[in-house]
């Protein structure tokens, strides 16, 4: 449609059709006062604070919900204007408590401004108030409901972006309310505790109860960082005073989470000041820890691991990472094993990524998540299967929610309901275990019924002769008894999937982190490939982790195999190259893994173990094997925040810094790197991880001159090809998403575009007996309660506190 000319303020301006007047005076730069507006949700015109004046028509008009058109002109600060905007103004106050002297809100008041701004200095109009019960019943917040002004903005939230539906509009007229239903207590109610409604009111009547008593908001510090929960990576600010962390906001701006968080993210912050966080370092004397300084601690570690390395081989040294340790810390923990001559490296990441590192190398010849996060919204169709991105990753499930309140078809796979179940448009409710079978049935339709790609199929993929053989007529048959659902259900499903001009798949790491995980990561690509939904926008396979730096960490060459950027270790070539940046000689033996190391293939030959930010005595049923395999190491050091079960089993226990109290970059599901930024100082003694590995390597004889994270970021950029065009400098407040191979280089958004990184994408056939057995075998473990490595081990304190309040 053509643009539209209007004029306000005096200002010309040309806008597309469908702009409000709201929107396009923004566009001005003007200020128009609301305060039931948001661009997340539908304008409703409700608080009427935005009335405008507009040339020629009968009444103010809400600038909100009124379209601009041809030749208006516009005056939003006439006199009409400000005598009606003031009478508002007094009409809202004269139900609203004027305690601001109090209020923990004074100072980001919108009321409170408004009031200012227009001079409203004392109530009007004398009548009846409502007099509302203070609600502090739940762990994290306050209601404070007479201070309400019904904007609406948080039942919106509620209600179209988290999708809880645990508050609406209660009750009628002068007493209307906005509540859960039957005046329930919100933990009474479907509320999942995300934050949205707080951080989007625009008065006191919601407040966070850690915020209570601890400062005005201009004597607050506030910092841009990452929060270090999921991989998602959304943007947060710590709110600080007095080295404290006393709250957490959004940030409206990132491109990952656009102001949304959830209850991890929102409240899950207070283990910063536990009074049980390590602050210094301690040795074991006999059967108890006594506290030493840093001096003595490491003369402790470098003389045990000296001894050990000359008695019995570098091969005798391991290190186990975390996966919520920063790029730059991972990147030196490799280093410092590599360079005492040991590949004994592995990472938690190693063993919830294997399964989609196996299947999308094989497919794509790279293991990362193919597209972003925003791309979701504009997708035609979604598979969703076996994912609840509403509990694992809620930004992702709000997407999707996004997406699918724009028309996008919503296919949902699940063996149990999930918070999307219901405004799927096609739920098929499969038996456990038989995702691959639904995946390889799906296949076999879009085969049967020529929905199939062929354009993209002989320009970018081979071996699809082999792979469409194997999906015979049986297969259909054979996997409706293996998913129990009925054949109408999934070639209509199908059929949907097919025929979308972009359709994204989604699954989780607990889905594919579960035996046979990398079948189905598989069998995902096939469908991709089959349907040509990669190498461009808004499709591909969305496979986000669990940790909030399980992509940076393996990024990093935390594995036994792999240096950075997955570059192949046995590969001489790659070897000599680090070899000269290192200024040492790389062992070509390959390392031992950690679920090698707990099996007990390679407790005989391992010695010592340095473990930092990990809990792997805490591994459910594997948890006595792993115990005693530790308990026998002849040297432990355990870099960690609290005394955990591995950390009492240590030598020497190194106190960390938590991620508030350090920087370095973090790398989420969509390869995006993001700067974390210190917001307090570590209690104590304690140290960042990479400090403590940089002095700890200069001890042990490694000339390493690294001042800060960021020197650090510079020679992983060196090494690194995806990481090569990535600064500190140029990742700024957006981040940057690899690859990024120069200084020029924008970052990519979506992955293989024109080429795989293998060249072609491959089709890989799995049998109908594969998937048989895989049903067989995870029904026989269910029932057995058995879980994986991947779900046993980082059970550190850090992910405990929000959870226990839930």
């Amino acid at each position: 449609m053509s643009a539209i000319k209007l004029t306000i303020d005096g200002k010309e301006l040309e806008v597309a059709a469908g702009t409000t007047i709201l929107q396009a005076a923004r566009e001005l730069g003007i200020d128009l006062p609301t305060l039931c507006h948001d661009p997340e949700l539908p304008p409703n015109g409700a608080c009427r604070l935005c009335v405008v004046e507009v040339e020629k028509a009968k009444s103010l008009v809400a600038s909100c919900v009124t379209p601009a058109a041809p030749g208006m002109v516009v005056h939003t600060e006439s006199e009409r204007v400000v005598r009606v905007r003031r009478s508002i103004l007094s009409l809202l106050i004269a139900n609203h408590p004027l305690v601001c002297i109090t209020c923990e809100q004074t100072g980001s008041c919108k009321l409170q401004d408004y009031c200012y701004r227009y001079s409203v200095t004392e109530n009007e109009y004398v009548g009846e108030t409502k007099e509302l019960p203070l609600d502090s019943s739940n762990a994290f917040f306050v209601r404070d409901m007479t201070k309400c002004i019904l904007c609406g903005i948080c039942v919106g939230k509620c209600q179209e972006i988290a999708g809880a539906g645990a508050i609406d509009f209660t009750m009628r007229g002068f007493i209307t309310n906005v509540g859960p239903a039957y005046e329930d207590k919100i933990e009474d109610s479907t509320c999942v505790f995300c934050g949205l409604c707080i951080d989007s009111c625009p008065v006191g009547a919601l407040v966070p109860k850690a915020l209570i008593g601890k400062g005005r908001p201009w004597q607050v510090e506030k910092t841009k960082t990452i929060c270090p929960y999921c991989g998602v990576g959304c943007g947060i600010y710590l709110q600080t005073r007095d080295n404290e962390v006393i709250n957490v906001r959004p940030d409206f701006d990132s491109p990952v989470n656009r102001g949304h968080l959830c209850a991890r993210g929102k409240f899950g912050w207070d283990y910063l000041q536990s009074k049980e966080r390590l602050t210094t370092p301690l040795i074991r004397s006999e059967e108890v820890f006594v506290a030493v300084g840093w001096e003595e601690a490491f003369g402790l570690i470098v003389d045990n691991l000296k001894e050990i390395r000359s008695s019995f081989g570098p091969a005798a040294l391991m290190g186990l990472c975390s996966p919520k340790a920063s790029n730059e810390e991972s990147y030196i923990f490799q280093k410092l094993f590599r360079s005492l001559g040991s590949n004994n490296v592995d990472s938690y990441s190693r063993h919830c990524h294997a399964p989609a590192v196996e299947g999308m190398t094989r497919a794509f010849g790279g293991a990362a998540m193919t597209n972003s996060m925003e791309e979701l919204v504009s997708a035609e169709a979604i598979f969703l299967i076996e994912a609840d991105p509403l509990k694992t990753h809620p930004i992702i499930g709000y997407r999707i929610r996004e997406a699918i309140r724009q028309g996008t078809c919503l296919i949902a796979a699940q063996s149990e309901d999930t918070g999307l179940s219901d405004i799927a448009s096609y739920y098929l409710q499969i038996k456990s275990g038989s995702a691959v079978a639904l995946a390889n049935a799906f296949a076999a339709v879009i085969l049967e019924e020529n929905l199939y790609n062929p354009k993209f199929i002989n320009k970018r993929t081979e071996g699809f002769a082999a792979y469409s053989s194997s999906l015979g007529p049986e297969v259909v048959r054979r996997s409706l008894e293996l998913t129990g659902i009925n054949e109408e259900q999934l070639r209509s499903a199908a059929r949907a999937f097919a025929t979308a001009n972009s359709a994204a798949i989604v699954s989780t790491a607990g889905g594919v982190a579960q035996e046979g995980g990398s079948l189905l990561v598989t069998a995902l690509a096939n469908l991709a490939l089959l349907t040509g939904n990669l190498g461009r926008e808004n499709c591909g396979l969305y496979l986000p982790y669990s940790e909030n730096n399980l992509q940076g960490s393996a990024d990093m060459g935390t594995l036994p195999a792999l240096l950075t950027g997955y570059q192949p270790l046995r590969e001489k070539t790659v070897r000599d190259h680090f070899s000269r940046a290192w200024k040492v000689e790389l062992s070509e033996q390959p390392g031992l893994s950690a679920a090698a190391l707990f099996s007990g293939y390679g407790n005989k030959t391992v010695k010592a173990m340095l473990v930092m930010g990990e809990n792997p005595a805490a591994c459910g049923e594997h948890r006595e094997a792993v115990t005693e395999v530790l308990r026998n190491l002849n040297f432990l050091v355990v870099q960690e925040m609290f005394m955990t079960e591995t950390a009492m089993l240590a030598d020497v226990i190194l106190p960390a810094a938590g991620f508030a109290e350090k920087m370095g970059t973090y790398t989420n599901v969509e390869r995006r790197v993001q700067l974390n930024r210190a917001a307090i100082v570590p209690p104590g003694d304690a140290r960042p991880d990479w400090a403590i590995l940089t002095e700890l390597a200069g001890r042990l004889g490694f000339k390493w001159e690294y001042e800060s994270p960021e020197d650090i970021s510079t020679e992983i950029a060196a090494l690194t090809p995806q990481y090569a065009g990535i600064s500190y400098e140029r990742i700024g407040a957006k981040g940057l998403q690899w690859p990024c191979p120069h200084s020029e280089h924008p970052g990519s958004k979506y992955l293989y575009e024109g080429r795989f990184q293998r060249g072609l994408g491959l089709f890989t056939p799995i049998s109908m007996d594969d998937q048989a057995k895989l049903l067989f075998s995870y029904e026989e473990n269910r029932s057995a309660g058995k879980k994986t490595l991947c779900n046993c081990l980082s059970d550190s304190m850090r992910n405990r506190s929000v959870i226990s309040k839930l």
